[in-house]
């Protein structure tokens, strides 16, 4: 694609929700060949501003649908102030200029896309980058060698997929300074690869939901390894968070897990045409109940174990599969693993860990079995394993848990388990 430098009327649109953001006057935009009849079918520039003048900043602007994780998509109802703050803040921790030129491989209709990849950059004047019209880890390496790219954004399999691509060495890839990793956890051994192979030296995490425009966490680009790559930062400016237990809703002392709750300017308005449901994710306080299970240290940073709903409670034994996914990533030939809990008879749940070998390898399930003996506890060790080149995913690059559990009830003979009643 063609590099074009264009000013959009956005710009002004932008300028006229928020008030006053520096460095918009300098936002500058990758173009294609539809750009220019976007910009002409764009229609009057004063039929914008009398439109904008009957909008206050809290009017919704944006139905944006969760990803479908658990299988059930929901319309977060997100206002003007929601995503202009968030993605000014988001931008800004990365210190984003128009010197910089941000890769955005991730969908423009979800938040990741259109809040911290085209608002984060248009706040701040830096030029966008679109590799291509859906994720390539080709394309997002020669984009970012080609358009010498200073960030770039990806979910976790997307980083997988470059790193492991046939030609990665072939990319000059020296302009990358710093950016996102988000969208689902973040395994530790993928955040220290990225930094090593791909030299990002400040790459961070960002953590957060569609319900809070999206992001509530982030790393600060000056922080160390560890907190970048272990943790996923620090609370947001103007917002607030908090660990609490799940069934008392009683804040829990630092170190100890809980469910992860955010408030400020960045939860949504509502689920649309749904309030039963809005009102079991925010409270009465506004407190947006993410479902996700973390702890917060002594100093603020935030570590996420997992979710409550994707916790494995095997014979009277909580496991987090978290915890045993960022073990067998360590594995030498293991390039990407999810585990789930499958129904069993005798202990209510088992482990089951679905793998992505790196090219060449050879190692079968004893063999991982075997690697977590004596280094892991006895009942998180998986007892089945499947070995696949892919996962079920949302096309927003997430993995779909609950599908996967469904095709190894399936595959696995397991539906009379599955149709056991617990209280």
């Amino acid at each position: 694609m063609p590099v074009d430098h264009r000013r959009s009327n956005f710009v002004e649109m932008v300028s006229s929700v928020r008030g006053s953001l520096p460095d918009l006057e300098r936002a500058v935009f990758f173009g294609t060949d539809e750009w220019e009849t976007l910009c002409a079918g764009s229609g009057s520039l004063d039929a914008v501003r009398a439109r904008m003048a009957e909008l206050d900043f809290d009017d919704p602007i944006n139905i944006q649908y969760t990803s479908g994780t658990t299988g059930f998509p929901k319309g977060a109802t997100l206002t003007h102030h929601n995503v202009l703050n968030n993605a000014y803040f988001a931008a800004g921790l990365l210190r984003y200029s128009e010197a910089d030129r941000v890769c955005i491989p991730v969908p423009l209709y979800h938040c990741f896309g259109m809040v911290m990849g085209n608002l984060g950059s248009t706040t701040h004047g830096s030029c966008m980058v679109y590799p291509a019209d859906t994720f390539e880890p080709e394309a997002t390496l020669e984009a970012c060698a080609s358009e010498r790219c200073t960030s770039l954004y990806g979910v976790p399999t997307m980083f997988i997929a470059e790193l492991g691509h046939p030609r990665f060495a072939e990319f000059d890839l020296g302009s990358l300074r710093t950016g996102i990793m988000a969208g689902s956890p973040c395994p530790v051994e993928v955040m220290k690869r990225v930094s090593s192979e791909m030299g990002i030296e400040e790459m961070g995490i960002a953590f957060g939901m569609t319900e809070t425009s999206p992001v509530s966490t982030q790393v600060r680009i000056d922080d160390t390894l560890e907190h970048r790559c272990g943790t996923v930062g620090q609370v947001m400016p103007h917002t607030e968070i908090k660990i609490v237990d799940p069934g008392s809703g009683r804040t829990v002392p630092r170190g100890e897990p809980g469910e992860f709750l955010a408030r400020g300017y960045l939860v949504m308005r509502g689920y649309w045409n749904d309030p039963e449901r809005t009102a079991e994710a925010i409270d009465s306080a506004r407190w947006m109940h993410t479902g996700d299970l973390a702890t917060m240290d002594s100093d603020g940073y935030v570590r996420v174990v997992g979710r409550i709903k994707d916790m494995i409670i095997r014979g009277g034994e909580n496991v987090y599969p978290r915890e045993i996914e960022e073990f067998l990533y360590t594995h030498p030939d293991v390039a990407d693993v999810q585990v789930i809990g499958v129904p069993d008879e005798r202990y209510g749940e088992e482990l089951m860990a679905w793998v992505v070998l790196r090219p060449g390898s050879s190692v079968d399930s004893e063999g991982l079995r075997e690697f977590c003996r004596d280094r892991i506890a006895h009942y998180k060790i998986p007892r089945y394993v499947k070995f696949v080149d892919e996962y079920p995913m949302t096309v927003t690059g997430k993995v779909q848990k609950f599908k996967m559990r469904e095709a190894a009830v399936e595959e696995l003979g397991l539906s009379q388990a599955a149709a056991v009643i617990t209280a």
